[in-house]
């Protein structure tokens, strides 16, 4: 193999796998800032857009595990019952791996800025999985 077509194939091989990584990452921030700009304006309907609605949606957090969007919605409710106790949230994002085609796992930390309440902060993992065209997130471990 001549070294001129060996080195255009590797940068090929390498641009294509960047390419994979940003639009992992550039997908997983979509998502984040999407959940971020619900939550910060009360919404935690709009906020759960982002989540798959099925029964199959897999919720692990500080109360523990619960499956399904409905339940993870009550949830909500039930931890964050005012605008006061849902606070000001920021995230970080740490991680982000393109897993297959469809499914992209992250890890970061989120901060919750409560007047008046002690703050939150913690980690989590999001899988999302693109489903009918649009990526949602499957499963949630946050703690």
């Amino acid at each position: 193999m001549k070294p001129k077509f060996f080195l255009t194939i590797c940068f090929l091989i390498f641009g294509s796998v960047m390419t994979i990584a940003q639009d992992a990452s550039t997908i997983a921030q979509k998502i984040l800032d999407q959940q971020n700009v619900h939550w910060n304006n009360g919404d935690i309907p709009a906020f759960m857009q982002t989540y798959w609605k099925s029964k199959d949606l897999q919720f692990l957090g500080a109360s523990g595990y619960t499956k399904g969007w409905q339940a993870t919605l009550d949830n909500y409710y039930k931890r964050y019952p005012s605008r006061q106790a849902m606070g000001k949230l920021t995230f970080t994002l740490h991680e982000v791996n393109q897993r297959t085609k469809k499914v992209i796992s992250l890890i970061g930390q989120f901060h919750l800025d409560r007047t008046g309440m002690e703050n939150l902060d913690g980690y989590f993992m999001l899988i999302l999985q693109k489903i009918k065209g649009k990526w949602l997130i499957v499963a949630d471990s946050t703690h």
